[in-house]
């Protein structure tokens, strides 16, 4: 018996395994296991600053990624806004990337479907939308928030935002926000403007750039930062709001489980089989 499941794990055909590989993704993402996760510091620390503002409060966002990190990105700012707005804060958005804009609007109003269209654009929130310029618009920022960003996304005049109203530099901000993977982002942000302007800020960050960005972390310029898709699934987590990204972490649990089971069998089939020919 042991000799013939031996003999026909030998010679499985390679395309079951991949089938059982394309199931054991595909089948989280349809029924989320909703695997508990420990909270890392990093995202404990994204979770709290956020948290510990006042009511009220208006906070600044900056989205600086494109659709080819939509998927690690995207969720981070949905889950993001979602907490601001469950805070009731207001929220100023823009994005030095020319993709940006639209991403975020598409986060902000499934969050306000979600909250059942609750929040009032120009009063609750405002994205600002696109500027080129790069570090030069980071500095700008820095003094004039309505010369950089004379109309906002929707094409309305700035001056007649009743959020921007008191709104003039980063000063206006108690906290900024930076979602971002490549240039301009985090980096730029922190060596341009966090400490030139005394910026609190903390950064959603694709796990590419979490390495580097950690170094920010660790000297106190980022007070807290979500690191790629597992930082996010963490950050669901604490918010009570399983969405994308801790289903997308079930299904690569699933997939790495899977992959170690079968590295394991493939062993010990080995081995017992050159036993048996020994």
């Amino acid at each position: 018996m042991a000799s013939t499941i031996l003999s026909k794990l030998e010679r499985l055909d390679r395309r079951w395994i991949f089938l059982l590989v394309a199931l054991s993704v595909l089948l989280p993402l349809i029924f989320p296991l909703r695997i508990p996760l420990q909270t890392s510091a990093s995202t404990q620390a994204y979770y709290d600053e956020i948290e510990k503002l006042p009511e009220g409060s208006v906070v600044l966002v900056s989205t600086d990624f494109d659709p080819g990190s939509k998927a690690e990105l995207y969720p981070m700012t949905e889950a993001t806004i979602r907490h601001m707005f469950r805070r009731n804060l207001k929220i100023v958005i823009f994005s030095l990337w020319p993709a940006g804009p639209p991403l975020t609007e598409l986060a902000l109003q499934k969050v306000i479907a979600e909250r059942g269209n609750d929040k009032v654009q120009g009063v609750d929130y405002v994205n600002l939308g696109y500027k080129d310029g790069r570090e030069a618009v980071i500095v700008e920022l820095g003094r004039s928030f309505k010369e950089a960003f004379p109309l906002a996304y929707n094409g309305t005049p700035v001056g007649e935002i009743p959020i921007m109203q008191n709104v003039e530099n980063y000063a206006s901000f108690p906290l900024f926000c930076n979602i971002s993977v490549g240039y301009p982002g985090t980096k730029e942000y922190v060596q341009y403007a966090q400490s030139r302007f005394n910026i609190t800020m903390i950064s959603g960050a694709g796990a590419v750039s979490v390495p580097e960005f950690s170094a920010y972390l660790q000297s106190g310029q980022l007070k807290g930062m979500l690191s790629g898709i597992a930082g996010c699934a963490e950050y669901e987590q604490l918010l009570n709001h399983p969405a994308l990204a801790l289903t997308f972490m079930d299904a690569q649990s699933a997939g790495h489980v899977l992959i170690v089971v079968m590295i394991l069998i493939g062993n010990v089939v080995y081995f017992m089989t050159r036993k048996k020919k020994g």
